[in-house]
């Protein structure tokens, strides 16, 4: 059977990692999330000095960007799920700390940065087979995309997600704090100059605000058959 390169772009916290990684599973592609890879950027950025942390919009763009030439991204399962190597150490558990968080937004805005992650990420679909998903896969890495889909849901729904996900993790947050983050990680996304999140014209929109994963994955596979029958 022919295989696809599936992009799902979407707000933060809108549920779309959770459902990239159902799908996959669903069909047996391999699941990138690609916000992973800035997050791992930023991780590394944080523990190398490279950012000012009493001021967001100070980082050191030459030593990170030389720093990202030495990064040998992969994606490996573990226990089922696709998690990220830098340097075949496995970070997963590092990438998602509100510290992160609160950088990984204005990090991403780098041009040249983003340049190399997206030459990285072209790399890593070539083959197909894929579910690919972030906040520029169907309007910047793969505008070709054979399936583009664009998740969203209600800033409340998004807040009470990403909540419960840092508790689950042990990190201590409060609830309005994580609300901040994502209203401050909207606008930077969708106001960056370069690769902003936007919705692709073809991008088929999911609100999931009220759907269960099973639900979006029904809708998903009902256009995938229609685009394998069209080949």
């Amino acid at each position: 059977m022919k295989k696809l390169i599936i992009a799902i772009d979407g707000e933060s916290s809108s549920g779309k990692s959770s459902l990239a990684r159902e799908l996959a599973r669903n069909i047996g592609y391999k699941h990138i999330n690609t916000g992973s890879m800035y997050r791992a950027v930023t991780y590394y950025a944080i523990k190398n000095g490279f950012i000012n942390k009493n001021k967001t919009n100070e980082f050191n763009h030459y030593e990170i960007l030389e720093m990202v030439n030495n990064m040998k991204f992969e994606f490996q399962l573990v226990n089922n799920n696709s998690e990220i190597f830098i340097n075949n150490k496995n970070i997963q558990s590092e990438i998602n700390s509100p510290e992160v968080s609160d950088f990984v937004s204005q990090i991403s805005t780098i041009s040249a940065l983003r340049t190399i992650i997206v030459n990285i990420q072209r790399n890593i679909g070539i083959n197909k087979g894929i579910v690919m998903e972030g906040r520029d896969i169907g309007s910047v890495v793969f505008p070709a995309a054979d399936l583009k889909f664009f998740i969203t849901a209600d800033i409340k729904t998004r807040t009470k997600r990403r909540f419960i996900e840092l508790n689950q993790k042990g990190i201590k947050i409060k609830e309005k704090q994580v609300g901040l983050n994502l209203r401050k990680r909207d606008f930077l996304d969708k106001n960056r100059e370069n690769s902003p999140l936007i919705q692709s014209p073809e991008a088929i929109k999911i609100d999931n605000t009220n759907l269960s994963i099973d639900e979006q994955i029904l809708i998903i596979n009902s256009h995938i058959k229609k685009k394998l029958k069209k080949k």
